[in-house]
Order: structure tokens, then C-alpha cells, then sequence
């Protein structure tokens, strides 16, 4: 592991040119210039916002190319690469950021000349681990200035100025976040050998680094504490359990033994800090395994649910839970949003949390009381799959109004052309639907949101109170199979096994009528992966991970060979696991009750499979996605209007109907809301007042992350990571930062 610093810069560096001298303790973010963005999310509070005004509603139109950022990578004919979700961040006029490959960098805010590199996968003993990663974080004390940032199972502390790695921080500048998890005393297995990651930045407080985690949401997955870590030293510093031990508050939520195999309820999408409470808030996501839960019977506490820990010691200051015993895998999907309403004419300090549902719930920062009623709404329990535990109601906020499509009918499924809806209607009448708490069924259920709804772009707010959040008004067709029941079709060889342990909770492996294999979706059907990759493609895949993929060298290279031999139609006949073998890939029971780990549910999904028309285009009515405008005084909406377009049909005389997207906005005092994230690879200007897009530019890839502003010797800049790759548009690896000329 290794940073590459251009020498001629180095002495500078050192000396603090770029990196000037700071304060006597750890800086605030109040602290720091209002020109920088130097958080994720802008600030501690997550508000995206930027009282900047150089660039405004008046010159927008003017804004031009400033600097490109190439980082040399996604560059390889032929080699799909791996999109940049990164919003970096600017201190003292330099950005750091990362590469698609997860390499952090610093190059100078003003030119994108960059200063050093820093390769967490240099030292050839250290296999790469890909996955998203959304932002890094900085403190500094006096001269000393730290990044800190993640890669695969690691938490790297990296000299600011330099590059090069903290010694003193853990072993050598890094930390392993297996650690505070829990080990084989405690949970019946040991925690090491299994996937875990940090795909969205951590916040700081004072001493403390407060980390979430990206786990697996099949049957091998890790328990999601939080967990925060001494920012000088490395040392765990406390742990709030997600899944509570026996005889800790939420134990009697689930069944009694679900501590010991089962995981999830962890913060992956980000939480925010208020200095002033020394309150960290965040929200979790949903427990193992996605779509079926007979293991673990109860609400599920503290899964699905909004927190205030008191950031010093890891304590429970109140708790919000969003979605009860999930089984639509709704997990929080951003961070929370720091915000200031007036409410019956006084002034609260709030925090407003947007689901991947479409809604928003808006709670009192210090007692978490609702700002806005919340009803316990009947939802349906039956029918259920065999073992399954529904749980009766679901809270819904009354304000504001969901910000994304709640039913799906007959009348919004498509009518984009009369051979789009009769190809969409069977399917629609063939299928479980009902609403959106329509149970996981072996016939087939439309959902929605299984993706957002939000998402992990965040959401941005000013300080009149308004909430900006773009979403996705997308269906999914979800159908669920027995996991060892030959009878119907489900092999029991160990490769076919070791699949429905480590990767069926994302992929199918069969294509049936109506489900179209396409690149816009989340997670490929595998069924004719050995037309697209070789063996020894697969084999790195499953090495290294990709994307949303994480990497599985937590299996024994004879297992990946299994599952490749699974997938490719070469698996040996079944093989009983020895007895000692913690994989299990034999035979294990199919009773919701087993005790074994990884667990292995009586229930496995087809992958996260899109619902789409025959010619790939959503299979609902547009718009596909909006941006939205939500005043949060009152809980009215300011406006809504379609984000993004597909150039094909708008060049017919469709008017623009929105697209998928991913990423998020960004808002200033000059009027202005930037955001990329779509289909048709734009970064756009809105007005932040009306809706109206002012500017637009075609980004040399998809900008699927968060843009940023900032201000470097008096010139605003805007800057986006053009990383491509989703929705299966061309990959890209530059950071793109626009001005005004």
C-alpha cells in the first residue's frame, strides 16, 4: 500500500502551502472555510447546501468547463469498470476524492493537477475488494491532517499532505472492521472470514470516528453495529448493537435466537453529527435475509429504524422505526437531513428522514417525536410463505404527501404504446399485486421499491425548511423459490447450495416468460452468464467484487470453483459438507428455526429483477423519476417535476418522462439546485424556487454520485464524478469541475 506524490509539490505540501496549519484541537466543520465542502453532504447536518452565490440563477447560463480529472481508469476496451458514486470533499483548496478502483487522491481545487495517490491494494498481498465508495473524511489537530476512508474491510488513516499512511493508526494506518462485531463466545461463530465493507463515509466527533457498515443481505451476513474508533489511535471506542444481546433493549423485537445467525440492520447509507448535541443520527437498513423472515418472528429492533446515539459513548438517546418486521428489503437509504421548520409559530430543530417508499418523516432532533401524525396502518399478513410472521401495521406519516407513486393498478402501468401494455398487463395479471405491502409469494408479486423511491444520493435542504430529494417510480418483480426442495427443481450439489447462501439474495439464475435479462438491471439474471464472462472472469469477479457486488475471498477458492461449476452447468453431483465445514455447503435444514451460519432460509428470491416492458423501458406510466420540493414548515409540496429524459423518445414528441437515477442534489443561496444521476448522463441547474431546469451539460459518462461546490481564490467551482456504468452505459473515471469563465 502506497501513495504516489509529484515530488516538486511534496516540499510544498509538507510545508503546508496546500494544507495550511489548523487549529489547536480537531476542527469543526463551523470551523473550517464556508468557501470548502468538507464533509459528505456538505456539512455535519447533511444538508448539501452551499450559501456560495457567485454562480446564480442570473450568470448560470454561463457556466463553462473549468478543469477535468482523469483518473486513469475504466479506461480498458472491452472491460465494463466500475462507476464513481464519490462526493469528495474540499479543504484548504484541495480536493480528495476517489478513483473507480477505490485508490484515494488529492488533486488542487482550483486546476485538478493532482498531488498524490494512495493504492490500498499495493502490497500484492493485499487482494482487491471493489465496491462503491461515496466519500472520505478529514480531521486534522495542529499540523497534524488526516484522511480517512475505507476499502474493502478496512478503515485507512492517510497523511493529508502526503499520501502515506498513519502509522500509528491501528496496525500500520489501518483498522479492520470486523472488530467490535462480536466473536465465536457470542455469536456461536467467528466474524472474520465474512464480507463486510463501508461504502458511505462515517462522521466525526471530536476523537471519535462513528462508522457505518455495507453487509451481506443473504444468510452469511455480519451484524450491522455501529461503531466508533478513536481517530488518533484507531481503537475501538464503543458499540451500539443493531441486533441487541440478550437482555439489552430490543432483544424481545426478534426470535430469541436471531443474534447468532442472523444480520443486517446496518447504516450503509451515511448518518449525520449535531456538534452542538454531540448527537450522531442515522438510519438502518432492513435484517437478514431480504424477503423472508420466519427466523426472526417480532417488529425487529433496530432494523428499519431512524437512531440518536449520543456520539461520545454510543448510547441510545430515542429511536423511530420506519418499516416493522421488513420483508420488501426497505432499508433507510440516505442519510438523515439536519433541518430547522416552524411548526404551530415556533422554531424546531428537526431531522428529516426520506425512505425508499416515498416518504418523509420529519421527528423533533431531541425527543423524536413525529413533527407530523403518524398512523399504524393495517397491512395485509396472509397469504404468507410457510414459517413467516408478518407483522400487522406500518406506520404512515400524514405530511408530507409521498413523494413517489404508492399503488400500482391497471391504470399507472404503462401505455407508452399499445404493445408496451398488453406485454405489461399479462404479466400484471399473473402475478400477486395489491398495493405496496404485498407479501413475497412463490406465484410472483409486483413490489415496489425495492429500490428507492430515495436513494443513497441523499437529500438537500436550505434554511427556508425545504427539502429536495429526487426519486424513482419503478416496479419490481419479485418471486421467491424453495432453497432445498429438489422436488421442485432446486439442485442440491454444493455449488448450487453455496449460490443460495452467498448469492441468491441479489441474482437469478433462470430466465422465466416476461423476465428479460437486461443491463438496467440492479442485479443481473445469471442464466447465460458463461456467454458473457469466461471461468477465470467469474473467478476474479468473485475475488475481487464489482459495483454493489462485494468480493467473496471469505470462501475457499474450492467453493467459488463450485459456484462457478453451478453456474456454468458443470457442478458435481451433491456432496455432504463435513460436519466441521462453517460454510454448510451440503444439505442443511430448511426450518426457519436452524441454527446454523451462514443461515440458509427455507425461501431464496429471483434476484433484484426489474419490471420492464419488451422494449426495456419502465413498466409503469411516467414519470420514472422526479425531483421533488417539499416545505417542510408545512408539509406541502413546492413542486415536482420529471428528472431526466430518454433522448429517443423525446426526439418522437414524448414529453421528458423522467429516468431512473442515482446520485443526489446539491443546493445554494445563488437559487440553484445542481444534480446529475440520470439515464441521459446530464449534470443540470435547476431553480431552486420553481423547478425550472436553467442549464444543462453532457458529462463524458454518467454522473451517478453527488456534485459538490466550493470556492478557490475567489471562483466558485461545481464539480461531479463522471463514472458511467450504470443502467449499461459507458463506463467513465473523471471528475468534471465547471465555472464561471
Amino acid at each position: 500500500m502506497k501513495s504516489t506524490v509529484q515530488p516538486f509539490l511534496l516540499a510544498l505540501l509538507v510545508a503546508g502551502s496546500c494544507v495550511p496549519t489548523g487549529p489547536a484541537r480537531n476542527t469543526t466543520t463551523q470551523q473550517l472555510q464556508k468557501e470548502d465542502w468538507p464533509v459528505y453532504g456538505g456539512n455535519n447536518a447533511g444538508n448539501r447546501y452551499s450559501s456560495l452565490t457567485q454562480i446564480n440563477t442570473q450568470n448560470v447560463t454561463n457556466l463553462q468547463l473549468a478543469w477535468s480529472f482523469d483518473t486513469g481508469e475504466n479506461n480498458v476496451p472491452g472491460e465494463r469498470g466500475m462507476d464513481i458514486q464519490c462526493q469528495p470533499i474540499v479543504v484548504h483548496g484541495v480536493l480528495y476524492g476517489t478513483t473507480p478502483k477505490m485508490k484515494l487522491f488529492a488533486v488542487d481545487a482550483a486546476t485538478g493537477r493532482q498531488l498524490w495517490r494512495f493504492d490500498p491494494f499495493a502490497n500484492p498481498d493485499k487482494r482487491p475488494r471493489y465496491h462503491p465508495v461515496r466519500g472520505v473524511m478529514y480531521w486534522e489537530d495542529g499540523a497534524d491532517k488526516r484522511i480517512l476512508y475505507s476499502a474493502g474491510a478496512s478503515l485507512y488513516a492517510i497523511h493529508a499532505a502526503t499520501g502515506e499512511l498513519v502509522q500509528s493508526f491501528g496496525q500500520n494506518g489501518e483498522v479492520d472492521l470486523h472488530e467490535g462485531l462480536g466473536d465465536k463466545a457470542t455469536l456461536g461463530h467467528e466474524v472474520t472470514s465474512f464480507s463486510i465493507r463501508s461504502t458511505t463515509p462515517g462522521v466525526i466527533y471530536k476523537d471519535y470516528v462513528i462508522m457505518g457498515s455495507s453487509v451481506s443481505e443473504g444468510g452469511d451476513a455480519l451484524p450491522g453495529h455501529i461503531r466508533a474508533f478513536n481517530v488518533r489511535t484507531g481503537k475501538l471506542a464503543w458499540v451500539f448493537r443493531t441486533i441487541p444481546l440478550p437482555g439489552e433493549y430490543g432483544y424481545d423485537t426478534w426470535s430469541a435466537d436471531s443474534y447468532r445467525k442472523l444480520g443486517g440492520a446496518n447504516c450503509w447509507a451515511g448518518m449525520v453529527l449535531d456538534e452542538k448535541r454531540g448527537v450522531v443520527y442515522l438510519g438502518t437498513g432492513s435484517p437478514s435475509v431480504d424477503f423472508y423472515g420466519g427466523a426472526r418472528k417480532g417488529q425487529n429492533l433496530f432494523a428499519n429504524c431512524v437512531i440518536a446515539l449520543n456520539a461520545e459513548t454510543g448510547k441510545r438517546i430515542w429511536h423511530f422505526q420506519t418499516v416493522h418486521h421488513d420483508l420488501w428489503d426497505r432499508d433507510l437509504p440516505c442519510p438523515p437531513n439536519l433541518i430547522t421548520v416552524t411548526h404551530n409559530g415556533r422554531r424546531i430543530e428537526a431531522v428529516a428522514q426520506a425512505t425508499k417508499d416515498g416518504y418523509v418523516f420529519v421527528f423533533d432532533r431531541d425527543t423524536g417525536k413525529p413533527l407530523f401524525p403518524v398512523e399504524e396502518v393495517p397491512v395485509p399478513t396472509s397469504p404468507a410463505l410457510p414459517g413467516e410472521h408478518p407483522w400487522p401495521t406500518q406506520p404512515v406519516p400524514a405530511k408530507p404527501a409521498p413523494f413517489a407513486v404508492q399503488e400500482i393498478t391497471e391504470a399507472t402501468i404503462t401505455d407508452r404504446t399499445p404493445e408496451a401494455r398488453a406485454y405489461v398487463l399479462e404479466r400484471f395479471r399473473n402475478s400477486r399485486q395489491g398495493g405496496k405491502y404485498v407479501l413475497p409469494s412463490e406465484e410472483g408479486s409486483l413490489i415496489s421499491f425495492m429500490g428507492g423511491g430515495a436513494e443513497w444520493g441523499g437529500t438537500a435542504a436550505d434554511p427556508d425548511g425545504v427539502l429536495y430529494v429526487n426519486a424513482n417510480n419503478m416496479l419490481w418483480w419479485l418471486k421467491m423459490r424453495p432453497s432445498q426442495d429438489p422436488a421442485k427443481g432446486v439442485a442440491m450439489t454444493r455449488g448450487a447450495t453455496l449460490f443460495n447462501t452467498n448469492c441468491a439474495a441479489c441474482h437469478a439464475i433462470k430466465t422465466t416468460p416476461g423476465e428479460k435479462n437486461n443491463a438496467a438491471q440492479a442485479y443481473p439474471n445469471l442464466a447465460d452468464v458463461g456467454k458473457r464472462l469466461s471461468r477465470e472472469q467469474i473467478q476474479t469477479l468473485l475475488v475481487t467484487g464489482r459495483g454493489r457486488m462485494p468480493a467473496f475471498q471469505h470462501i475457499s477458492k474450492e467453493d467459488r470453483d463450485a459456484i462457478i461449476g453451478f453456474l456454468l452447468n458443470t457442478d458435481a453431483k451433491p456432496v455432504a459438507a463435513a460436519s466441521n465445514d462453517v460454510h454448510q455447503a451440503g444439505p442443511v435444514s430448511a426450518d426457519p428455526e436452524n441454527n446454523e451460519f451462514p443461515y440458509v432460509p427455507p425461501y431464496l428470491n429471483n434476484g433484484n429483477t426489474q419490471f420492464r416492458d419488451q422494449e426495456n423501458y419502465p413498466a409503469v406510466k411516467a414519470p420514472y423519476g422526479t425531483l421533488n420540493a417539499i416545505d417542510l414548515n408545512t408539509g406541502e409540496y413546492r413542486w415536482q417535476v420529471p428528472l431526466g429524459e430518454y433522448p429517443e423518445l423525446t426526439k418522437k414528441g414524448v414529453s421528458p418522462t423522467g429516468t431512473e437515477n442515482h446520485g443526489g442534489p446539491v443546493v445554494t443561496a445563488g437559487g440553484l439546485l445542481f444534480i446529475a444521476a440520470t439515464y441521459d448522463e446530464h449534470l443540470r441547474a435547476f431553480d431552486r424556487k420553481t423547478g425550472t431546469v436553467l442549464w444543462q451539460y453532457k458529462l463524458p459518462a454518467g454522473g451517478f454520485a453527488t456534485p459538490i461546490t466550493y470556492m478557490v481564490n475567489g471562483k466558485q467551482y461545481v464539480v461531479i464524478a463522471a463514472g458511467g456504468t450504470r443502467y449499461g452505459l459507458k463506463p467513465g473515471g473523471t471528475y468534471v469541475a465547471f465555472a464561471l469563465p
